[in-house]
Protein backbone atom coordinates (compact mmCIF):
# COMPACT_ATOMS: atom_id res chain seq x y z
CA UNK A 1 0.00 0.00 0.00
CA UNK A 2 0.95 3.60 -0.62
CA UNK A 3 1.60 5.61 2.06
CA UNK A 4 -1.16 7.73 2.10
CA UNK A 5 -2.80 10.47 4.95
CA UNK A 6 -5.28 13.21 5.14
CA UNK A 7 -8.16 13.02 2.45
CA UNK A 8 -6.61 9.74 0.95
CA UNK A 9 -6.20 7.93 4.27
CA UNK A 10 -8.17 4.39 4.46
CA UNK A 11 -8.36 1.07 3.51
CA UNK A 12 -11.97 1.04 1.83
CA UNK A 13 -11.95 2.96 -1.37
CA UNK A 14 -15.82 2.79 -1.39
CA UNK A 15 -15.24 4.44 2.58
CA UNK A 16 -13.21 7.36 0.61
CA UNK A 17 -15.29 7.93 -1.94
CA UNK A 18 -18.33 8.56 0.12
CA UNK A 19 -16.86 10.78 2.58
CA UNK A 20 -15.30 13.02 -0.31
CA UNK A 21 -18.85 12.88 -1.67
CA UNK A 22 -20.48 13.75 1.84
CA UNK A 23 -17.84 16.95 1.56
CA UNK A 24 -18.89 17.82 -2.05
CA UNK A 25 -23.20 18.05 -0.70
CA UNK A 26 -21.66 20.56 1.32
CA UNK A 27 -19.86 22.86 -0.99
CA UNK A 28 -21.43 22.09 -4.74
CA UNK A 29 -24.03 23.96 -5.42
CA UNK A 30 -25.64 21.77 -8.06
CA UNK A 31 -25.95 17.73 -8.30
CA UNK A 32 -22.77 17.15 -6.50
CA UNK A 33 -23.78 13.34 -7.32
CA UNK A 34 -23.12 13.98 -10.82
CA UNK A 35 -20.82 11.55 -12.59
CA UNK A 36 -19.82 12.18 -16.49
CA UNK A 37 -20.13 8.34 -17.26
CA UNK A 38 -18.64 6.98 -20.43
CA UNK A 39 -19.65 3.64 -22.89
CA UNK A 40 -18.68 2.49 -26.15
CA UNK A 41 -20.99 1.15 -28.91
CA UNK A 42 -21.05 -1.41 -30.76
CA UNK A 43 -17.96 -0.33 -33.14
CA UNK A 44 -16.17 0.87 -29.78
CA UNK A 45 -17.04 4.66 -30.54
CA UNK A 46 -16.96 6.18 -27.20
CA UNK A 47 -20.07 8.08 -25.47
CA UNK A 48 -20.35 10.35 -22.17
CA UNK A 49 -23.19 12.03 -20.35
CA UNK A 50 -23.84 13.19 -17.11
CA UNK A 51 -26.22 10.80 -14.85
CA UNK A 52 -26.61 11.08 -11.12
CA UNK A 53 -24.58 8.38 -8.96
CA UNK A 54 -27.50 7.28 -6.19
CA UNK A 55 -25.64 4.93 -3.60
CA UNK A 56 -21.89 4.27 -2.91
CA UNK A 57 -22.78 0.37 -2.12
CA UNK A 58 -19.83 -1.27 0.34
CA UNK A 59 -18.19 -2.87 -2.83
CA UNK A 60 -19.94 -0.89 -6.16
CA UNK A 61 -21.64 2.95 -7.30
CA UNK A 62 -25.55 2.49 -8.23
CA UNK A 63 -27.21 4.63 -10.89
CA UNK A 64 -30.62 4.13 -12.63
CA UNK A 65 -32.16 4.54 -16.12
CA UNK A 66 -34.18 3.67 -18.69
CA UNK A 67 -32.85 0.40 -20.18
CA UNK A 68 -34.18 1.26 -23.55
CA UNK A 69 -31.45 4.13 -24.08
CA UNK A 70 -28.31 4.30 -25.51
CA UNK A 71 -26.06 4.36 -22.73
CA UNK A 72 -27.96 1.31 -21.26
CA UNK A 73 -27.74 -0.80 -24.57
CA UNK A 74 -24.04 0.02 -24.71
CA UNK A 75 -23.58 -1.01 -20.82
CA UNK A 76 -25.68 -4.37 -21.89
CA UNK A 77 -23.13 -4.47 -24.90
CA UNK A 78 -19.60 -4.03 -23.64
CA UNK A 79 -20.96 -5.19 -19.92
CA UNK A 80 -17.98 -2.46 -19.10
CA UNK A 81 -18.09 1.32 -17.94
CA UNK A 82 -16.08 4.75 -16.60
CA UNK A 83 -17.26 7.45 -15.64
CA UNK A 84 -15.49 10.28 -13.47
CA UNK A 85 -17.02 13.01 -10.49
CA UNK A 86 -15.56 15.97 -10.24
CA UNK A 87 -16.07 18.84 -7.68
CA UNK A 88 -14.82 22.30 -8.44
CA UNK A 89 -15.58 23.40 -5.22
CA UNK A 90 -13.12 21.02 -3.63
CA UNK A 91 -11.11 20.59 -6.43
CA UNK A 92 -11.16 16.82 -6.31
CA UNK A 93 -12.38 14.18 -8.73
CA UNK A 94 -12.69 10.18 -8.74
CA UNK A 95 -12.22 7.88 -11.79
CA UNK A 96 -13.90 4.81 -11.75
CA UNK A 97 -13.26 1.81 -14.43
CA UNK A 98 -15.46 -1.34 -13.77
CA UNK A 99 -17.56 -4.29 -14.75
CA UNK A 100 -20.92 -3.52 -15.07
CA UNK A 101 -24.35 -5.74 -13.83
CA UNK A 102 -28.10 -4.36 -13.81
CA UNK A 103 -30.33 -4.11 -10.79
CA UNK A 104 -33.07 -4.92 -10.84
CA UNK A 105 -34.86 -6.03 -7.72
CA UNK A 106 -36.41 -4.60 -4.16
CA UNK A 107 -33.58 -1.93 -4.53
CA UNK A 108 -34.37 -0.33 -7.77
CA UNK A 109 -38.21 -1.06 -6.52
CA UNK A 110 -37.41 1.08 -3.59
CA UNK A 111 -35.39 3.76 -5.41
CA UNK A 112 -38.37 4.47 -7.95
CA UNK A 113 -41.02 4.35 -4.95
CA UNK A 114 -39.04 7.13 -3.21
CA UNK A 115 -38.67 9.43 -6.95
CA UNK A 116 -41.33 12.24 -7.02
CA UNK A 117 -44.44 10.82 -8.68
CA UNK A 118 -43.63 13.30 -11.80
CA UNK A 119 -40.38 11.32 -12.09
CA UNK A 120 -42.35 7.98 -12.05
CA UNK A 121 -44.90 9.11 -14.45
CA UNK A 122 -41.71 10.63 -16.95
CA UNK A 123 -39.97 7.15 -16.43
CA UNK A 124 -43.21 5.21 -18.35
CA UNK A 125 -43.63 8.33 -20.53
CA UNK A 126 -40.29 8.45 -22.20
CA UNK A 127 -38.70 6.72 -24.80
CA UNK A 128 -35.03 7.51 -24.11
CA UNK A 129 -32.59 8.12 -26.59
CA UNK A 130 -35.50 8.07 -29.44
CA UNK A 131 -36.35 10.50 -31.77
CA UNK A 132 -39.39 12.65 -30.56
CA UNK A 133 -41.90 14.73 -33.10
CA UNK A 134 -42.39 17.78 -30.17
CA UNK A 135 -42.31 18.41 -26.56
CA UNK A 136 -46.27 18.16 -26.85
CA UNK A 137 -46.20 14.92 -28.41
CA UNK A 138 -44.15 14.08 -24.78
CA UNK A 139 -46.88 15.82 -22.66
CA UNK A 140 -49.16 14.37 -24.26
CA UNK A 141 -47.64 11.08 -23.56
CA UNK A 142 -47.67 11.58 -20.10
CA UNK A 143 -51.26 12.32 -19.38
CA UNK A 144 -51.53 9.33 -21.21
CA UNK A 145 -49.56 7.67 -18.58
CA UNK A 146 -51.13 9.33 -15.84
CA UNK A 147 -54.30 8.31 -16.66
CA UNK A 148 -53.44 4.21 -16.67
CA UNK A 149 -51.19 3.93 -14.04
CA UNK A 150 -52.80 6.97 -11.34
CA UNK A 151 -51.07 8.14 -8.42
CA UNK A 152 -48.66 5.26 -7.69
CA UNK A 153 -47.56 4.00 -10.34
CA UNK A 154 -45.28 1.08 -10.34
CA UNK A 155 -41.56 0.73 -11.82
CA UNK A 156 -41.41 0.14 -15.65
CA UNK A 157 -40.32 -3.40 -16.69
CA UNK A 158 -37.56 -1.19 -18.74
CA UNK A 159 -36.17 1.12 -15.98
CA UNK A 160 -34.46 -0.12 -13.22
CA UNK A 161 -30.67 0.22 -11.80
CA UNK A 162 -26.85 -0.17 -12.95
CA UNK A 163 -24.03 -1.54 -10.71
CA UNK A 164 -20.54 -0.59 -11.77
CA UNK A 165 -17.82 -2.61 -9.29
CA UNK A 166 -14.77 -1.40 -9.87
CA UNK A 167 -11.59 -2.69 -10.88
CA UNK A 168 -9.59 0.75 -10.69
CA UNK A 169 -10.34 3.90 -8.88
CA UNK A 170 -8.80 6.86 -8.94
CA UNK A 171 -8.57 9.77 -6.39
CA UNK A 172 -7.14 12.93 -8.05
CA UNK A 173 -6.77 16.10 -5.22
CA UNK A 174 -5.46 19.47 -7.16
CA UNK A 175 -1.81 20.67 -5.69
CA UNK A 176 0.08 23.67 -6.24
CA UNK A 177 1.87 24.52 -8.89
CA UNK A 178 -0.17 21.57 -10.33
CA UNK A 179 1.66 19.12 -8.58
CA UNK A 180 -1.57 17.22 -7.84
CA UNK A 181 -1.75 13.96 -5.64
CA UNK A 182 -3.32 11.02 -7.14
CA UNK A 183 -3.83 7.64 -5.66
CA UNK A 184 -4.65 4.68 -8.15
CA UNK A 185 -6.53 1.69 -6.52
CA UNK A 186 -6.36 -1.68 -8.61
CA UNK A 187 -7.61 -5.04 -8.71
CA UNK A 188 -7.89 -7.70 -10.93
CA UNK A 189 -10.97 -9.01 -10.09
CA UNK A 190 -14.08 -7.68 -7.98
CA UNK A 191 -12.92 -10.18 -4.92
CA UNK A 192 -9.31 -9.64 -5.51
CA UNK A 193 -7.83 -7.26 -2.70
CA UNK A 194 -7.05 -3.98 -3.30
CA UNK A 195 -2.84 -2.36 -4.64
CA UNK A 196 -2.96 1.15 -3.85
CA UNK A 197 0.07 3.20 -5.71
CA UNK A 198 0.79 6.85 -5.65
CA UNK A 199 0.40 8.55 -9.63
CA UNK A 200 3.07 10.96 -11.20
CA UNK A 201 0.50 14.27 -11.56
Amino acid sequence: MAERGGIFAGDDPFVIARNWLAEAEKTEPNDPNAIALATVDADGLPNTRMVLLKDIEDDAFVFYTNYGSAKAQELDGAGKAAFVMHWKSLRRQIRVRGVIEREEGPQADAYYASRSLKSRLGAWASHQSQPLASRAALMAEVAKVTATHGPNPPRPPFWGGYRIRPVEIEFWADGAFRLHDRFRWRRNQKNDSWSVERLNP
